[in-house]
């Protein structure tokens, strides 16, 4: 490599580095503080970084603000992906995506997605740059539809069940009680001393019941 092409490598790898910092900072920073009581310089301090350096990365909050939310949501559509790929059939492709959402109980991004559907939608306007949200939104649908019409075909769901409505109620109401789980300080539930873990082992062992052909 050339000392001009080994410079520029450089340089760009700095830059990826920097901005996921910057991004791992406005995680923590908006999950701890909340999206509207967090300022970019809270964002600049946590990653160690100039206010006009983060703001050459993100000229306005509302972008730094979808980035991260952007960001949080390639592992799912990655992890989506790779199960509507796999010689599996629909019903044991539908319990991997039910333990993905059983393991992935990272605590601040879970707070970071809550607050961040809650200021989505008491904007007046669209969120800037939520357009790359909802694209990345609409790449996840598009392989869960895939396992759905897998299911439509391979015989593993039961025949006198609606395939695709059931398979998207069981899997929202899965990732939704996930969640509710994973911040269960926030809301009421029953008390009891049966942990996280197993109360979705549970649920998931009945919805998968309930589909089996």
């Amino acid at each position: 490599m050339n000392p001009k092409a080994r410079y520029e490598k450089e340089r760009y790898d700095g830059k990826q580095q920097r901005l996921y910092t910057i991004l791992e900072s406005a995680e923590r920073i908006f999950s701890q503080k909340g999206i509207e009581k967090s300022t970019m310089q809270d964002v600049a301090s946590e990653a160690n970084i100039g206010i006009a350096t983060l703001f050459r990365y993100f000229p306005r909050k509302e972008k730094l603000i979808v980035a991260v939310a952007t960001r949080m949501l390639e592992p799912m559509l990655d992890y989506f992906k790779y199960v509507a790929d796999l010689p599996l059939t629909c019903l044991e492709k539908i319990e991997m995506l039910f333990d993905f959402f059983i393991q992935d109980q990272n605590h601040l991004s879970i707070i970071f997605m809550v607050n961040f559907e809650s200021y989505a939608s008491h904007l007046n306007e669209p969120v800037e740059d939520v357009l790359d949200f909802n694209a990345l939104n609409r790449k996840i649908w598009h392989e869960y539809s895939r396992i759905i019409q897998n299911g439509v075909e391979d015989g593993s769901i039961r025949a006198d069940l609606p395939v695709k409505e059931t398979l998207i109620t069981l899997m929202n109401s899965f990732a939704l009680f996930s969640r509710k789980l994973t911040m269960k300080e926030n809301i009421l539930l029953l008390e009891s001393d049966l942990d996280s873990d197993k109360q979705l082992e549970l649920l998931k062992q009945i919805f998968l019941e309930h589909l089996k052909a």
